[in-house]
């Protein structure tokens, strides 16, 4: 199967190309404009490999658009890039509606063209599959189940709401023009080439350094932790699989509070890299709570797991030890980009 893959060299979606490189038979082109939150060295492994194609190009550059889909004939669209969650949306949000929404509409457009051009063997096999996230639900009360597939919007922040808005096209452009789309939204995500910003990083490299690990509020906050190999597979597995109009809601059901995450980080860097100055818990700190951050969130996957025969392989422990030891052993990259955009602000990282 030919892939086109929309921003490969971002978080999960270089979890993706590696996977599809080193795990299936399938073909990818790499669509990602290479902003800050991309790196090619996450891709780097599967460069050479004549299944894989990079191209530099803007989701909301429809002439470009267009031109992918001329020159490689895609079988399927696996559409992940999008402005991820993080306090800078809140001070601009234009960057989320521009990516998350105008982009998605220009790539859906982008696809339906080329999807109206194709003989009719071939419009039944292409599929244009649309990964969302769990916060486009908002709020989960205390005591309330786990989110489904079901679940009514509730979008509380820029982020969310430009989310909810592409989720909306996608199945829009599904009901009112047969383009055969479907949309997976997953809870948080963790593992290799994550960004500094986000909450596991985060806390990781502040351990390594010696630094304070600032934790919003009470650290009360609650969410379902996945590791990005796992969703990556559930990702491909939806292309091969999905039927179009579904939603597919991919958990782990790994809930966990940021102070536990927390605690946790500081147990593995005890084990892993002791510091003498004595036990990393002492550095957590409590600080004011950001804007627009639910404070509970997880998903019951097991509508997902029953269409796409899909388990996630790994246990949070295990899971946040191969994470741990994975930024010990690759300080030389964080350290150059944390140098360039990181941050040392506290976030609940995004899916």
């Amino acid at each position: 199967m030919r892939i086109m893959i929309t921003g490969g060299c971002g978080f999960i979606g270089s979890a993706v190309v590696r996977h599809v490189i080193g795990a299936t038979g399938h073909t990818v082109v790499n669509i990602d404009a290479m902003t800050p939150a991309a790196t090619r060295a996450s891709t780097a492994d599967a460069a050479s490999n004549p299944r894989y194609r990079h191209v530099r190009a803007d989701i909301t550059d429809g002439a470009a658009m267009r031109a992918v889909f001329a020159a490689h004939q895609p079988e399927a669209v696996l559409h992940l890039a999008a402005e991820s969650q993080a306090d800078p949306t809140t001070d601009a949000p234009g960057a989320c509606v521009a990516t998350n929404v105008l982009g998605t509409f220009t790539l859906l457009e982008a696809a339906r063209d080329y999807w109206n051009g194709l003989d009719m063997a071939d419009r039944m096999l292409f599929r244009f599959h649309h990964v969302s996230t769990d916060a486009v639900f908002g709020p989960q009360r205390p005591g309330a189940p786990p989110f489904t597939q079901a679940t009514p919007y509730a979008p509380r922040s820029p982020y969310s709401a430009s989310k909810a808005a592409s989720d909306h096209l996608v199945r829009a452009w599904q009901h009112t023009y047969g383009l055969p789309t479907f949309v997976t939204s997953s809870t948080n995500n963790y593992g290799f080439w994550h960004f500094p910003e986000k909450l596991i990083p985060l806390m990781t490299i502040n351990a390594i350094a010696g630094r304070p690990l600032p934790v919003y509020g009470d650290g009360g906050t609650l969410r379902d932790w996945l590791f990005v190999d796992d969703h990556a597979e559930a990702l491909v597995l939806a292309v091969e699989r999905g039927r179009p109009g579904e939603t597919y809601a991919i958990g782990a059901r790994q809930p966990r509070t940021t102070l536990q995450v927390v605690r946790a980080i500081c147990t593995l860097m005890d084990e892993l890299r002791p510091d003498p100055a004595g036990p990393h818990a002492r550095l957590i700190r409590s600080v004011a709570n950001g804007p627009a951050h639910d404070r509970r969130s997880a998903i019951d996957p097991s509508h997902a797991e029953a269409a796409l025969g899909w388990r996630p392989r790994h246990d949070f422990e295990t899971g946040l030890r191969r994470t741990v030891q994975w930024y010990l052993g690759h300080r030389a990259w964080w350290t150059a980009l944390h140098a360039r955009q990181g941050s040392t602000h506290p976030t609940e990282a995004a899916a």
